[in-house]
């Protein structure tokens, strides 16, 4: 059984102040519906664990009903960090789960390819992201940040996106062993690197950005239009 957590607990300062960027409308949804859309269309998904923040469950019920979402759903409240986010919606997830897809809200134009392609791995590793390699020219910038330092080597780097997908067991002493150390840690694979469990690059062959900044909305309304309508990207 496959529980997907899918954090919508934040708003994203970059997108402006005073900016819900969750949920601004691109392609006729929400960019939090657009998330949960595809997620309730996997068939190997049983059942959504969406973390919310406080006072935001009645929107959330809505876009519920937008979808139609036909998968059982339940809403948790968010934590102070992203760690903490994710330490709740495992908290929620139903007996008898095996797997959870973890799934930034903000993400929306995952696809069940990247999807099946990174269950596949987590299911021989134990954990697996969704990523795609770098193919700009990296450089470090000098400790005042506004000249260049060094090149950095390109040909082993990756950026990592979602969904990432783990055993629930790994995932949770993961994270069991963040909280107990107080750490913090960005992404869930960072919690995994350190207890020493292997995480594989599983490579997205199509687009899969985040909305982060205003400059990311056009470029996400397109993909999302192109899906909806058919087209190919």
């Amino acid at each position: 059984m496959l529980t997907a957590i899918i954090v919508a607990a934040g708003r994203g300062t970059r997108m402006g102040p005073n900016v819900d960027k969750l949920f601004l409308e691109i392609a006729g949804l929400p960019i939090v519906g657009h998330t949960w859309k595809a997620f309730d269309s996997f068939p190997e998904v049983s059942e959504l664990v969406l973390v919310v923040r406080q006072g935001m469950e009645n929107a959330f019920t809505e876009i519920a009903r937008s979808i139609r979402c036909s998968k059982p759903f339940r809403l948790v409240q968010g934590g102070a960090e992203r760690q903490d986010s994710v330490w709740n919606g495992l908290n929620a997830v139903s007996p008898g789960t095996d797997f959870v897809a973890v799934q930034d809200g903000a993400r929306p134009c995952v696809t069940y390819q990247i999807f099946n392609d990174t269950l596949s791995a987590a299911r021989i590793v134990g954990a697996a992201v969704s990523a795609q390699k770098i193919t700009d020219t990296i450089k470090e910038a000098s400790a005042n940040e506004d000249m260049i330092s060094r090149n950095i080597d390109r040909s082993r780097l990756w950026s990592v996106q979602t969904p990432q997908i783990f055993k629930l067991q790994t995932l949770r002493a993961a994270l069991q062993t963040v909280i107990e150390r107080n750490l913090s840690v960005t992404d869930d694979t960072a919690a995994c690197e350190i207890i020493g469990q292997p995480v594989k690059l599983v490579e997205a062959r199509t687009p899969n950005p985040k909305a982060t900044s205003p400059s990311d909305l056009p470029y996400l309304d397109l993909l999302l239009s192109q899906r909806i309508s058919g087209s190919t990207y």
